[in-house]
């Protein structure tokens, strides 16, 4: 593991400035530096770089972070990719921390976290891997290289029931079942949640390793339970909030400014094989909002790819159906549907690269997808026909809030059923679209809590924090929470910038509170005197708290009967109580 206080190091010597103007040209703009995005496409700079807060943020798509953040978003490094990367820039050696073992203890690793956890098991079947023939065989089957499988960080899950004892020293350790690398029965017996299956590892947007999938090898039919296997529910890994490949596929994306979305996990692997590498999957469930999200993030062009089958249409569908609350106008948005007897695995491997991508120029755009599904069994001839057709039109309409895309897609619709705009909008009920605006405002600042504007005047100035300042916090609420937590990362490192101290909560924080406090944060005034500004957020905080416990303590004394008060209690009601109707 690489120090915490190296990385707080990294962070102080480098220069974010210098790091992005390196890949993308920057701009002087009053205290910040301005530029296009280079995460999506736009005309106009919403992209600002902070030399005070070694920050950057995009008002456009959100992407922000730290200098670290930056170069993994860029140039699709790993976490500790980014750090070598960045370390080697400013000529500093990273550190390696090890562990202090007992000799008696046997060389087995313990459980020290969640993510260690699973960097091991991906260790472990990358090693089995490398011993089965078997499973070996099967992926060069499968038209894979040795080269692939190793990028993709593939493995194998041997048979047998209990083999991550060989991995963790404490097998009942509760991280194992907890990011579900293990089961435990109705007996209490523990085995492992993999066995006999190729594994493909999960990654987040940090290059951490989440979740696995795993698939069989034996033929559709026989008896090895479901052919894929998935992790559940973690507190790591969210199948409705991750995309297999994103991490590995960002720079092919940007690249090809495209993306591709297909069904399962061999079906990214062997694109990638034949050199289309900007495909991803989602996890075993459709397409969801934040899915279309995270890939806006990356590129302004989504092309989904399904099997031609019954069931691929029926995935298409409900894909179309969980895009649409997260449609805009610069979103262009298509569907691919392949031969019924084809899988984009099995049809790139027949036809190759070049014929796989003319495939793609024929994708449906999402428009015409929707008018083709809702008329494919409707003639469209009589009254009832157009009625069902408007039917099932309205609620789809009603879900697009992208103001051209659904002005257009109402027109085709009412042209459709023979409408005119006027009995189009009497007719059917739709909320009313906003226009578009010439240009977007710049985002500003809404009412902060005394909590959070005390958290960003010592993320600003750390080095005022003293450790009193954890005797007299609260922890009733997420927001007191938050204090104590800022407090203790500027105590450990009262030298950091800004940017240093919100990587430090980033994995302590709840991710919504995060995303708001870091966009607080960059629309701090950057002409404020934060060394007043902490004294007095801090003051007000303190009061705060002081009444609050106060009045606690007071309602609890109040449910007391006066004779089982001590007399210190009675001195102190008596001194509340009037303090109280002074106030009045």
């Amino acid at each position: 593991m690489i120090p915490e206080s190296f990385i707080q190091e990294l962070l102080n010597r480098v220069d974010i400035v210098d790091v992005i103007d390196r890949s993308v040209p920057l701009k002087k703009a009053g205290a910040n530096y301005s530029a296009c995005c280079p995460f999506h496409n736009e005309k106009s700079p919403s992209f600002t770089v902070s030399p005070t807060k070694q920050f950057y943020h995009c008002f456009g798509c959100g992407a922000h972070g730290s200098a670290i953040g930056f170069v993994m978003e860029y140039q699709g490094l790993s976490f500790v990719e980014a750090i070598n990367e960045l370390a080697k820039q400013v000529g500093m050696m990273v550190p390696q921390e090890t562990r202090e073992r007992d000799a008696d203890v046997p060389q087995k690793k313990a459980v020290p976290g969640m993510v260690e956890a699973m960097q091991q098991a991906v260790l472990y079947y990358r090693g089995e891997l490398k011993k089965s023939q078997r499973a070996i065989e099967y992926l060069k089957g499968r038209g894979l290289s040795g080269q692939i499988a190793a990028r993709f960080q593939m493995g194998y899950a041997p048979s047998g029931w209990q083999n991550l004892q060989e991995v963790f020293s404490d097998y009942q350790d509760d991280v194992l079942k907890s990011i579900g690398l293990v089961i435990e029965n109705e007996q209490g017996r523990r085995y492992d949640r993999f066995r006999d299956r190729v594994m493909f590892p999960i990654h987040d947007q940090k290059g951490q390793v989440i979740g696995f999938g795993g698939r069989v090898l034996g033929t559709e039919g026989e008896d090895d339970g479901p052919k894929y296997l998935n992790s559940p529910e973690t507190p790591l890994f969210q199948k409705g909030q991750e995309l297999y490949g994103l991490f590995l596929a960002r720079r092919a994306i940007r690249d090809a400014g495209r993306v591709l979305v297909v069904e399962g996990y061999m079906d990214v692997v062997a694109l990638a094989q034949y050199g289309i590498e900007y495909a991803v999957a989602a996890l075993g469930t459709a397409t969801t909002p934040v899915h279309i999200t995270k890939l806006m993030r990356q590129t302004d062009e989504i092309v989904f790819c399904f099997d031609g089958d019954a069931a691929g249409r029926k995935a298409a569908w409900r894909a179309a159906m969980n895009a649409l609350p997260a449609l805009t106008d610069g979103l262009r948005l298509s569907f691919l549907f392949l031969p019924a007897e084809h899988d984009p695995d099995s049809y790139v491997r027949e036809y190759g690269k070049e014929a796989f991508e003319a495939a793609m120029q024929s994708a449906l755009p999402l428009s015409q997808y929707l008018i083709q599904h809702l008329s494919e069994d409707n003639g469209l001839q009589s009254q009832e026909d157009k009625v069902r057709f408007l039917n099932e039109a309205e609620p789809i309409l009603a879900q697009i809030q992208a103001p051209r895309l659904a002005l257009l897609l109402r027109k085709r619709v009412a042209e459709l059923a023979g409408l005119s705009d006027e009995e189009m909008r009497s007719m059917i009920r739709l909320p009313e679209v906003q226009r578009p605006r010439r240009s977007q405002p710049r985002q500003t600042r809404s009412t902060l809590s005394l909590q959070r504007r005390f958290v960003l005047m010592v993320l600003m100035q750390p080095a005022l924090v003293s450790p009193d300042d954890l005797a007299w916090v609260l922890h009733e609420s997420e927001e007191d929470a938050l204090v104590k937590q800022t407090l203790e990362a500027a105590i450990a490192y009262p030298n950091a910038k800004p940017a240093g101290l919100l990587l430090q909560l980033q994995n302590r924080v709840d991710a919504r509170l995060m995303r708001e406090l870091e966009r607080e944060i960059h629309l701090l005034d950057e002409q404020v005197d934060y060394s007043l500004e902490f004294e007095g957020a801090r003051k007000q905080l303190k009061d705060m708290y002081a009444e609050r416990q106060g009045k606690s303590l007071l309602a609890r004394m109040q449910e007391k009967k006066i004779s089982d008060m001590t007399e210190q209690e009675k001195a102190l009601l008596k001194a509340m109580v009037g303090a109280t109707k002074n106030r009045s």
